[in-house]
């Protein structure tokens, strides 16, 4: 897959579902195997429609999506507005401010600052943006 090399290529390239789930296919589980991230299982399944997988193993949470345990966790902004903005933030080096975002993105600078916020996490909390 290639990567998109500048932020126009990155917004075109992250507008489908399919391109998101890809890509972060891709950098959660590096060789292929779909994981559940509760109990490793290699037994799961995609279900179309609510874009989720199930796993078979036994626990209280079985279904799983692609933001489950990363900083996109209870967002309820798409991956289409996020993966951009991760683009950016590894992309630019003297930083992003919201302001930007909220230009480059078309989203409200209030939800601009909030990805920031969630993009620029310090401590090697239980969150990763991959």
């Amino acid at each position: 897959m290639e990567s998109p090399k500048t932020l126009q290529e990155a917004i075109q390239f992250f507008t489908t579902f399919e391109n998101c789930k890809a890509f972060m296919v891709a950098l959660r589980w590096s060789n292929g195997t779909v994981k559940c991230p509760l109990c490793d299982s290699a037994k799961v399944t995609w279900l179309e429609k609510p874009r989720v997988w199930k796993c078979y193993g036994k626990h209280d949470k079985p279904k799983f999506s692609l933001k489950t345990g990363t900083i996109f966790e209870d967002s309820p902004i798409g991956l289409d507005k996020w993966l951009p903005v991760i683009w950016m933030l590894v992309n630019c080096k003297n930083g992003v401010s919201s302001y930007e975002i909220h230009r480059a993105m078309g989203v409200t600078q209030k939800t601009a600052w909030f990805m920031l916020q969630r993009g620029t996490i310090g401590d090697a909390g239980q969150y990763h943006w991959w």
